[in-house]
Order: C-alpha cells, then sequence, then structure tokens
C-alpha cells in the first residue's frame, strides 16, 4: 500500500494474488486517482469494489503497475501468464514507470523454466509455432478450452531452461504468430515483494 502515493494512475494486473490487493484498494481509495486493468476478471472486480476502470488509450502512462507472478530470478525478470493475461500486462508494466511484483518465496528460482512458459498466440499460427517451439527443445502443450481476453490460444511450454531470459523473450517474440511471450525480461520488475513465513522482505533491480 505504501507505493500508491496521492494522484496515483494504478495498474492492476491478474490472478489470485492481484485479487487480494483489489479486496484491500477500497482503504486508499482517495489516493488513488484513476485505475487500468489487465484482464476483464481484474475489471469485473474493481468495479464491484466501486472502482471506474479505464483503458490505457484514456489514462496514458500509468505511474504504477502492480501484479504477481508465475516465476521470479535475482534480477527480477519474471515468468508470468498463468492467468492468460500476458499480453495486456506486459503492455501495461511497458507503459508504468514502476512496476511492482507481489509473490511468495516459492516463486523465487535460480534459472526461469520450471513452471511452464506461457506464449499467446493468434489462432491459425498455433501449430507452426509449437513446431519452432520443438526445436529450441521446449514441449508446447496448447491449454485448451482457454481463450484469451484477445481472442488468441495459449501454448504452454514445458522443460524450458532460461538461462539468457533477455536472448529467450526475443527469439520468442520474433516467431510470426506470436502475440507475447510471458517473459518479462526486457522491462523486469522494478521491485519484488516477496512474502515468506519471517514476513516480507524486498529485492530491488
Amino acid at each position: 500500500m505504501e507505493f500508491i502515493q496521492p494522484g496515483t494512475t494504478l495498474g492492476v494486473g491478474t490472478g489470485s494474488t492481484v485479487n487480494c490487493l483489489i479486496e484491500m484498494l477500497p482503504e486508499v481509495r482517495e489516493r488513488i486517482d484513476r485505475v487500468v486493468s489487465s484482464s476483464m476478471a481484474s475489471t469485473t472486480l474493481l468495479e464491484e469494489h466501486g472502482f471506474e476502470v479505464l483503458t490505457l488509450n484514456e489514462t496514458g502512462d500509468i505511474d504504477l503497475y502492480i501484479d504477481g507472478a508465475d516465476e521470479s530470478n535475482k534480477h527480477l525478470q519474471l515468468i508470468k501468464g498463468g492467468g492468460g493475461a500476458l499480453t495486456r500486462e506486459k503492455v501495461l508494466a511497458a507503459a508504468a514507470r514502476r512496476f511492482v511484483c507481489i509473490v511468495d518465496d516459492s516463486k523465487l528460482v535460480g534459472m526461469l523454466g520450471a513452471f511452464p512458459l506461457p506464449v499467446e498466440v493468434l489462432p491459425m499460427a498455433q501449430e507452426f509455432v509449437a513446431r519452432r517451439m520443438l526445436k529450441m527443445r521446449g514441449q508446447p502443450i496448447w491449454r485448451e478450452g482457454f481463450v484469451t481476453d484477445n481472442g488468441n490460444h495459449i501454448l504452454d511450454v514445458h522443460n524450458l531452461q532460461i538461462a539468457n531470459p533477455i536472448d529467450m523473450e526475443a527469439r520468442i517474440n520474433r516467431i510470426p504468430g506470436v502475440v507475447t511471450v510471458g517473459l518479462f525480461a526486457e522491462r523486469p520488475a522494478d521491485v519484488l515483494l516477496i512474502a515468506g513465513d519471517k514476513g516480507v522482505r524486498e529485492m530491488r533491480t
């Protein structure tokens, strides 16, 4: 809460951890000037708590983006997209002056890749992108029955060991048909708040 200063334009992510944040936001309502959301699910929850949710086109750049992650390394590079909102999350993170990521200590890893890497793809390119992932020694599995808020599909790529996240992010993003890869390495978090048995500790880039 201390990161939300008076007059903040706030970007809100997606997922179970962020849902806990949304439940608490009415306590600091007077500090929040405008709110942008990364998913229809978060938008619905914010509206249920009395917030008017704007689009990024309406707000311009945002002061603070808060979201969770599926994995983080010590450089605050992340895997995100377990909830399926990776493209809009990446847009908001890029538009934010400050990106605060909230996780528990099980999400902090030595090397990214134990959590399957989500890749949002155009439906027509799903099999083409999957073949490219196989060439990169990943095991792509279609997230069957799931469609993103953008109308696309997700491949969850297993068995990757991501030693160079920035390079991997660029390589996958160059594949035609890929909308976004759930690697947040080029634009990592600025602050990582890690909850554990002994409380919350903070890491910064």
